[in-house]
């Protein structure tokens, strides 16, 4: 079986220079909800038609899946023209607008075709206003599409309508597509017009009509984002997860989170994200393709691409950035960013740091002000920071560099040299006290008053 996904048009109620298929629901690109949920049926192979903006279409993909360019936007029919030579014994149909259809919804379809041995199984379900759909028209033993513009006043009232989803028997297809015409008002080749030449037609209504609600303009995909917000939220606290805010709660559909973590408000959790157990998110937190493990806090930070072992926390005002490794029970605090770095287990940088492509050892403290100076302007250099080693506020660590076992890095210092273990490194000027040198210039500006 094979399925093709219509993705060529450009939408002109979007108002944008990228496809309409590459806009975003929780950080998910149109596009690949469809094909998650196209993947979701089993299909051996699937088909996208790209048209409009293609090269922002397919960059999104690997190798996964297979590509054809609708040069010419000649309609839907047009679109699976392009796709004819992949062409399957099933073939399953969809629009690249209709980023909520589930995998289960797409299966019940499939079924009825099979189980009804149709040419056709349409996929159908009823809006509280049909108008502009095209309605599902039962006469007799004939069923057939009628577009909104051609509906006369006893179809009107009819509430069945088509998600132009669709599953073909794949010799009908193929057969039906050279039968065709553009005999119409727009020139244009119409999936719809298939339907005509089936012998048998049958039907299954979706399990949700949200599920083919389509995203044509800006405020569709606003709404289309709150019904997976909401749907997805509800599965977390079913599955025993607190989530103080739905309303202001962002999670996106490949993420886990385990049981009795808390979610704040005004919190995003994005990509392949992965939360244990018993752990404290946000508020106004945004978390991206991390793995946090359990019992860790997360206070109004940034976390993205990293690794937080169990008991770490995390802000207020952190930032955690790719590449980063906090071991258990580590504590990144007030305006501290960490860029690919390995932070040891029970190490702290409480305040007002930059550690980058550094490696810390277990129980390291890092005062306030402490930088890591990993780029001379050409490459990046690496800080090595072994157990028990503490640097006092405002140090600044020139990389590449290696400050030993338990050695204390004295505050104010600029270090260029590796400090031994066990060692005490100062690296700052005499401080100087110059009596009364200022008594003078405040007396006479007080006598020019």
């Amino acid at each position: 079986m094979t399925a093709i996904i219509l993705a060529a048009g450009q939408s002109k109620r979007m108002k944008s220079g990228i496809p309409k298929v590459a806009h975003s629901i929780l950080g998910v690109p149109i596009i690949k909800w469809i094909v998650g949920a196209v993947r979701a049926t089993g299909v051996d192979r699937v088909v996208i038609v790209t048209g409009f903006g293609a090269s922002s279409v397919e960059s999104l993909f690997q190798n996964d899946v297979l590509f054809v360019r609708q040069e010419q936007q000649l309609g839907t029919g047009h679109a699976v023209m392009m796709a004819a030579d992949f062409i399957d014994d099933e073939v399953l149909v969809i629009p690249g607008d209709v980023p909520l259809i589930t995998g289960p919804t797409l299966c019940d379809l499939i079924e009825d075709r099979r189980t009804s041995d149709s040419d056709v199984s349409i996929l159908t379900f009823a809006p509280e206003d049909p108008a502009g759909y095209g309605r599902i028209v039962r006469e007799t033993d004939e069923i057939r599409i009628v577009e909104d513009a051609d509906l006369n006043d006893s179809m009107r009232d009819i509430t069945e309508v088509n998600s132009s989803i669709y599953a073909f028997s794949g010799g009908f297809l193929k057969n039906s597509l050279v039968k065709l015409s553009c005999n119409n008002a727009q020139g244009e080749y119409y999936l719809t017009d298939i339907v005509v030449h089936a012998n048998s037609v049958s039907t299954v209504a979706a399990r949700d009509d949200g599920e083919v609600q389509g995203v044509n303009d800006r405020i569709q995909l606003a709404k289309a984002q709150r019904y997976a917000q909401e749907k997805i939220n509800l599965q977390h606290m079913k599955d025993g997860v607190t989530i103080v805010d739905p309303n202001t709660t962002y999670i996106a559909p490949g993420v886990t989170i385990g049981q009795d973590s808390v979610i704040e408000p005004c919190t995003f959790i994005l990509g392949n994200t992965v939360v244990g157990k018993s752990c404290a998110i946000g508020p106004m937190s945004r978390i991206v393709d991390s793995e946090i493990e359990d019992d860790v806090s997360v206070v109004r930070s940034e976390v993205e691409g990293a690794e937080v072992g169990r008991g770490a926390a995390i802000g207020p005002f952190s930032r955690i950035r790719p590449g980063t490794v906090l071991e258990r029970e580590t504590k990144i605090g007030n305006f501290v960013e960490v860029k690919n770095s390995r932070i040891g287990q029970r190490s702290k940088a409480l305040h007002l740091s930059y550690i980058g492509d550094a490696n810390l050892g277990g129980d390291v403290n890092i005062g306030a002000g402490t930088i890591t100076c990993n780029y001379d302007g050409k490459k990046k250099h690496k800080t090595i920071i072994e157990d028990g080693a503490f640097v006092g506020s405002n140090t600044a660590l020139v990389a590449p560099i290696k400050i030993g076992e338990g050695s204390v890095v004295a505050a104010g210092s600029t270090i260029t040299e590796d400090v031994p273990p066990f060692s005490l490194a100062l690296a700052r000027s005499r401080q100087v006290i110059k009596t009364d040198k200022y008594r003078q210039k405040t007396s006479g500006k007080e006598n020019e008053k």
